[in-house]
């Protein structure tokens, strides 16, 4: 290695080797435009900050769960048709307009608990799985009970659950964003669903689309990283002087924030998305071929690696605002949406399980609503935001177990019902986080996601 002047060096491959501390030194010594401002700089490599808006927080209490995965399935998956089957619903088919099921009824697993034979593997994984029955929204309409399980609000913009949980926990790796969604296609409300709204911009999900490229524009425009750092670093210096002339302007704040994530993100993001290490054995478990880049499967071994890095909160979204659940026609094309998700979500649980992570890692897994036991045209089915299936799996719920109940027909709840703010409050106790005390002022108000209710299912928990 030869050495050309203090604090530079150079290799064979003329690559540098340059230490940021060394070049704003260097340029403090022979600046003359930006003497003010390099110095800052200079004293910020002496006094870093001992941490960040994102940096992890403590809980409210001990909290059985570090982590979410959020499973989404856009449209309203049939609860009938899935894990609320009624076999008296089958033997009263054209009965009152009544739509049996296309789907065989079983018990699954040590537990016996009934569900179709729709989704074949995570039924096989019933055991490890706390179902919901008894799931309530408060609106008709997909955009508005899309916003419910997502904000808790189905009329107002409100911050995203993962959002919430980024203010309350912060993250554990400061190189990647505390809350991210994987969506080939947006759900119905857009860029709603995972928003900040009015909690400071960092909290807002950062998305991500399958593909070899998941996060456009990651690459750096330069082979030297040491020079990147100081352009960005002279730009925080500039965001730092206007803030302080800005009181608290949470956008600025957040763009500030948004170049040191990208920067880090420059790092280890390409290798947390890059899955081509993986064995062929857990590449087949996800239902994953070797060199894919895209489907769900691909999502969810993602997903597991991002929660192995420290990532606070996944969101999966498996489809967007068409060629989703919503099935008014035909009900037999739950078929192939379910195909898509099934073998990938049961062997995410089985990952979990086998590397030590489902203790303290909650896998949530929920539609916006159900469907009606009626038919709508010839063979398909309404919207039912009265009654429809979620489930928790993982940290700190019980494995094998029920809660609630439909009628006979599967149209409302007749026990035990678990309104979206219940779920959300259960959500966040699992979190560490009680529903009541993480808040939000603005506008002279404090603002929670259960806003002035839901209550945590305690009966679900171990």
């Amino acid at each position: 290695m030869k050495r050309i002047e203090p604090g530079f060096e150079t290799t064979s491959d003329a690559t540098f080797g340059i230490t940021r501390r060394h070049l704003l030194h260097s340029m403090v010594a022979g600046s003359i435009v930006l003497p003010g401002i390099l110095q800052e700089l200079v004293a910020s490599e002496n006094h870093q900050p001992a941490g960040g808006p994102l940096t992890p927080k403590a809980p409210h209490f001990p909290a059985k769960a570090k982590h979410v995965i959020f499973l989404y399935m856009s449209g309203g998956v049939s609860h009938v048709d899935s894990f609320d089957p009624k076999p008296e619903l089958n033997k009263r088919h054209g009965e009152n307009n009544l739509l049996g099921s296309l789907w065989n009824i079983r018990r699954w697993g040590k537990s016996g608990i009934p569900a179709t034979d729709l989704f074949p593997h995570i039924s096989s994984v019933i055991d490890d799985i706390c179902l919901i029955r008894s799931m309530k929204s408060d609106h008709l309409n997909h955009v508005e009970s899309t916003l419910g399980i997502h904000t808790g609000s189905v009329s107002l913009p409100r911050p995203s659950i993962g959002s919430w949980v980024s203010y309350g926990l912060g993250t554990l790796n400061q190189n990647l964003p505390s809350f991210v969604v994987i969506a080939p296609k947006l759900p119905y409300a857009g860029t709603q669903v995972f928003s900040n709204d009015f909690l400071p911009a960092y909290h807002q999900g950062v998305r991500v689309r399958p593909g070899p490229k998941p996060i456009p524009n990651l690459s750096r425009r330069s082979t030297l990283a040491e020079l990147q750092e100081m352009e960005l670093g002279l730009a925080a210096t500039f965001n730092k002087r206007h803030l302080d002339q800005c009181e608290a302007d949470s956008n600025l704040a957040a763009r500030i924030q948004s170049f040191e994530t990208a920067f880090a993100m420059q790092q280890e993001a390409p290798e947390v998305f890059d899955v081509s290490k993986e064995s062929d054995a857990t590449l087949s478990l996800y239902g994953l071929e070797r060199g894919q880049t895209e489907g769900f499967g691909w999502q969810c071994i993602v997903a597991r690696r991002l929660v192995e890095r420290g990532v606070r909160f996944i969101e999966l979204v498996d489809s967007g605002a068409s060629n989703n659940w919503d099935h008014h026609s035909n009900m037999s094309l739950h078929g192939p949406m379910a195909k898509n998700v099934d073998q990938p979500i049961a062997g995410l649980i089985k990952d979990l399980k086998q590397r030590g992570m489902f203790e303290d890692t909650l896998v949530v897994w929920t539609s916006e609503f159900g469907r009606t036991p009626q038919k709508e045209s010839k063979t398909g089915r309404g919207h039912l935001p009265d009654a429809f299936c979620s489930w928790l799996a993982g940290a700190g719920v019980k494995r094998g177990f029920v809660y609630g109940a439909t009628d006979e027909i599967g149209l409302n709840i007749t026990e035990d019902e678990c309104h979206v703010h219940d779920f959300h409050a259960t959500i966040l106790h699992l979190m560490g986080l009680d529903h009541e005390r993480l808040t939000y002022r603005h506008a002279g108000q404090d603002f929670r996601l259960t806003d002035v209710h839901g209550r945590v299912v305690k009966d679900i928990l171990v």
